[in-house]
């Protein structure tokens, strides 16, 4: 199980006491907020995505939205979501749980710059019902992300 991955990768680095479940689902930005008792955009949702031949994350604001021509600059192709049945095989854990933590060898990470309003967020812990609340040093830190990037818009 992708949490059971999650968890001992967080005992390796100290913080595996801080995990959260619920006895409810957290598996969409609604659903965590709700679990959590804080704002959406405070959830950092973690995107999947085909670039090339390369599987690569996102981690973003709970509300903020792909912004293609910014994708497409940074990436150099169309923005194309990983299908449900594919994340699961290609990152390591299943949709509703996707997060940035103890994914498969090769997986990309990305932090967008719209998580940088907040001083803490909550990534997935690699299950339905999981989070964690981190600073945007200790995701840094956790997630072993290639660089910033702002790829996103938020709502006006």
């Amino acid at each position: 199980m992708a949490i059971e991955r999650v968890r001992e990768y967080f005992t390796e680095k100290g913080v595996a006491d801080r995990i959260l479940e619920f006895d409810v689902s957290s598996a969409t930005v609604e659903l965590a907020a709700q679990a959590l008792g804080c704002e959406g955009k405070r959830i950092a949702k973690t995107l999947s995505f085909h670039v090339d031949d390369r599987v690569v994350l996102i981690v973003a604001a709970g509300d903020a939205k792909i912004d293609n021509p910014k994708y497409k600059a940074e990436f150099h192709a169309k923005a194309k979501m990983l299908s449900y049945d594919e994340a699961e095989t290609l990152i390591g854990h299943a949709v509703g749980g996707v997060c940035p933590f103890a994914v498969n060898d090769g997986v990309e990470v990305y932090l967008d710059e719209s998580l940088k309003r907040f001083e803490t967020v909550f990534p997935a812990c690699g299950s339905s019902n999981s989070a964690i609340e981190l600073t945007i040093q200790e995701l840094e830190w956790l997630s072993g992300y290639s660089k910033w990037i702002d790829v996103c818009k938020l709502p006006e």
